[in-house]
């Protein structure tokens, strides 16, 4: 069991953690999410002392791992950091890799680290890149590895600080599915993610960080669909909704696009249906609506829903009636059609946007 007690972590400029005291039980399997900024990183750094917290004490199977003269060497061994870079040895192969902090740390035998070091390349799917090196490898197995290599210390605590953000998202979803495979081990697990339904569905507590400590906790069901608090409430509105208002022709789809991925990926929403949202939008903002208008204002709305996977599009715009089905752009039009199940349009003339377009995008081909 892991306790913290008022746990504070101060920099010149910046206080991430004022006051953080919880208890983490044995087995327990949790999700640390929250706006950026908000010391989640900060706090599963403290834990393994990577990060010297300014004050606050925190004990790890009763023993003070803060206190002066504790052996924090012995002690984090109990513990395995899985980073969002990898931090793999670039000279060395993959199972090298895994058989370095065994044979040195833990004094094992050549052959007792090479065979526990292939039986987790199995458990990872990556028998066969043993004698690879990590250059050789891609993002995903990169981080597999290093997952890999967190356990061949047979940690009692595993900690994972933002483990598929540096990830292409098509390469999620296999080191997700090495992790949830993980958390039906019984061993005690902190993730700090931004992917929501990730959380959801691996975690059995949910901490929402905010305001230098952790502002809300509870089960995934609790944070995700009863929040308590405001700001926790505000957070997760955020996460289920997307929504943007483009009121220029110059307006930066750059920037626009990049928040929206963001948005998708926080949501676990696969790449085929990611494309026919990006795909609807672009062709009806940009290649219908914004041509017509000179002083364009576009509201677009964009809502998942991860109790049956639908998304849902609502794009309302200022301006006499429009209906799109009468726009003479035929392939933008024919394109929109193909990525909806559902295609309507509104006109409400009591609405300060009172033409609205629905698109239910369709969820397979």
């Amino acid at each position: 069991m892991i306790e913290i007690r008022n746990l504070k972590k101060e920099y010149k400029i910046v206080t991430p953690l004022k006051d953080v005291s919880v208890k983490i039980g044995d087995g327990d399997v949790i999700s640390v999410i929250g706006p950026s900024g908000t010391g989640k990183s900060t706090l599963i750094r403290c834990i393994n002392l990577l990060e010297k917290p300014t004050s606050g004490h925190i004990f790890v199977d009763g023993e003070e791992i803060t206190a002066r003269g504790a052996d924090v060497k012995r002690i984090r061994q109990k513990m395995g950091m899985v980073f969002q870079s990898f931090n793999l040895f670039g000279h060395l192969t993959v199972i090298e890799n895994l058989m370095l902090a065994p044979m040195d740390i833990l004094k094992k035998d050549r052959q007792e680290a090479y065979d526990k070091g292939m039986e987790l390349l199995r458990r990872v799917g990556l028998a066969e890149k043993a004698l690879s090196y990590p250059d050789e490898l891609s993002g995903g197995q990169k981080q597999r590895v290093a997952i890999a290599r967190t356990l061949a210390m047979d940690p009692e605590v595993i900690l994972l600080d933002e483990p598929t953000s540096a990830l292409d998202p098509t390469m999620v979803s296999e080191v997700q599915a090495v992790i949830r495979d993980l958390s039906k081990t019984g061993k005690t697990m902190m993730i700090v993610t931004h992917e929501m339904n990730f959380a959801k569905a691996i975690s059995n507590r949910v901490f929402y960080m905010d305001e230098g400590g952790i502002y809300e906790e509870g089960s995934p069901e609790e944070i995700f669909d009863h929040p308590k608090k405001e700001r926790t409430r505000r957070f997760i509105r955020k996460l289920k909704v997307f929504e943007k208002v483009i009121d220029s022709k110059d307006y930066d789809f750059i920037g626009f696009g990049a928040e929206l991925d963001m948005y998708l990926m926080q949501n676990d929403v696969t790449s085929e249906v990611k494309y026919r949202i990006r795909l609807a939008i672009e062709e009806l903002v940009q290649q219908i609506l914004l041509p017509r208008y000179d002083e364009p204002f576009i509201r677009v709305k964009v809502e998942y829903s991860s109790g049956n996977g639908e998304c849902e599009v609502l794009i309302s715009y200022k301006g006499e009636a429009f209906d799109i089905q009468d726009a003479d752009n035929g392939i933008s039009l024919a394109l929109l059609k193909n990525t909806a199940k559902e295609l309507e349009y509104g006109f409400d003339g009591g609405n300060d946007e009172p033409n609205c377009v629905r698109i239910l995008i369709k969820q397979t081909s």
